[in-house]
């Protein structure tokens, strides 16, 4: 007599979980039959306040333990790269754990995406810490709905310009685009309140350089009107690690739309500043509070050092350390998906994973952006920076999953 796989039943059993679980919740879940089955079996459409939307994502489902891996889940690309990746529809994959009855999730479009059309990876990775619940349901499908949604008015524009260059823009930023006369597209990027903007430039390989109004006349006196005092403009007149315009071989009218882009950029600024009452922080309460906000300078790489320092030193003092962080991270259900998007890919590279897990002050001097991403990720909620004014080791304040343990800890017996 035939007899039915084991995976199929294995797979029914992913695909029925999902769709129970999303229809409980009253959004409304279209099963694609296995006979039209190219890389998605469900279609969801989300409800809000009984109210069907616009927000539809599709979904690939696996189930059964081939789809683990030593530190989450990850689903094979195949031939779907171009279908996942281009579409109009996000695609979304979920894997159903048949051990433990509880389902992951991992955006394949946003995976993808991000690598590049020319540097796609071969698995779309899923992190354990992507539980899908009736808990982690509304945060999942506000993420989703957020996504679905950067394809609509001036975030589509955002969406556009950031995939073409490969930065993600937050929506409070100035983003303006040009294309010079060689077809080459320019994009001026600034955060609000920002002397200095990044210029991305395809003829540069998109390669961020930070500008200022100053450092594209370099050559020049400071023009009026740069800063409000004189040390502002010198500041800005003479840093070197910003580019001019002769480093960056602009054009005259590629000059002259940076120019006009901080002009009208400024312009924005100081409407928001009368509109908000926004002023520079110097120890405010909250940055002296519980929770100090995120603001201040610092140089990036300073705070990259500070920060790698003070990780370096702890798992020095606690060798544990780092299973523990990724047990309360495993425990904790109120993480960003945000921030769980992004672990999916990064758990899913073993030689990510074994630089985190081998990291000590002998092996930091080799460890790639994105174990250092994990690694931060694991250890680290967030890191705050307060008043300039400060000394480094008050100016940044580190949130960690572990909190430090006191002086008692680590007196003599």
């Amino acid at each position: 007599m035939p007899k039915i796989p084991k995976g199929r039943r294995v797979g029914q059993a992913a695909v029925n979980a999902v769709r129970a679980l999303l229809e409980e919740h009253d959004h409304i879940v279209q099963e694609i039959s296995g006979q039209n089955d190219f890389g998605e079996d469900l279609y969801v459409t989300f409800v809000e306040d009984e109210h069907v939307t616009s927000d539809v994502i599709r979904v690939q489902v696996k189930g059964g333990e081939r789809w683990r891996r030593a530190n989450g889940y990850a689903v094979p690309v195949g031939h779907h790269g171009s279908t996942w990746a281009d579409g109009n529809i996000p695609v979304y994959c979920v894997v159903y754990d048949p051990d433990s009855k509880r389902l992951f999730w991992a955006n394949a479009t946003q995976q993808l995406r991000r690598s590049g059309p020319f540097n796609r990876p071969e698995v779309i990775g899923v992190s354990p810490n992507a539980v899908l619940t009736d808990s982690t349901m509304e945060s999942f499908v506000t993420q989703a709905r957020r996504y679905v949604g950067r394809y609509r008015g001036r975030q589509a524009v955002l969406t556009h310009l950031g995939e073409m260059s490969g930065v993600e823009f937050d929506s409070a930023d100035h983003v303006l685009h040009f294309v010079n006369g060689d077809d080459e597209d320019l994009i001026f990027w600034k955060h609000p309140g920002a002397d200095a903007a990044t210029l991305l430039h395809s003829a540069l390989n998109w390669e961020p350089y930070l500008v200022s109004l100053a450092s594209l006349m370099r050559s020049e006196m400071p023009p009026p009107g740069l800063g409000t005092d004189d040390e502002t403009v010198d500041r800005l007149w003479h840093d070197p690690d910003l580019s001019t315009a002769e480093d960056l071989e602009l054009s005259q009218p590629e000059i002259m739309w940076v120019a006009s882009c901080f002009m009208s950029t400024r312009q924005a600024d100081e409407e928001s500043e009368d509109l908000y009452g926004l002023d520079e922080c110097d120890g405010c309460p909250e940055c002296t509070g519980d929770e100090p906000a995120e603001h201040g300078k610092i140089a990036a790489d300073t705070l990259h050092e500070y920060v790698i320092d003070r990780i370096l030193a702890r798992i020095e003092a606690e060798p544990d350390l780092l299973s523990r962080s990724i047990s309360a991270m495993r425990e904790d259900g109120r993480i960003d998906p945000e921030i769980v998007a992004e672990l999916g890919p990064l758990e899913a590279d073993p030689h990510i994973v074994r630089q985190v897990m081998k990291l000590n002050r002998d092996t930091a001097g080799n460890l790639e952006p994105e174990a250092f991403r994990l690694a931060v990720l694991y250890l680290i909620h967030r890191v705050y920076v307060s008043g300039p004014s400060l000394p480094l080791e008050q100016q940044v304040r580190i949130d960690w999953r572990i909190p430090e343990p006191g002086p008692e800890a680590f007196a003599a017996d």
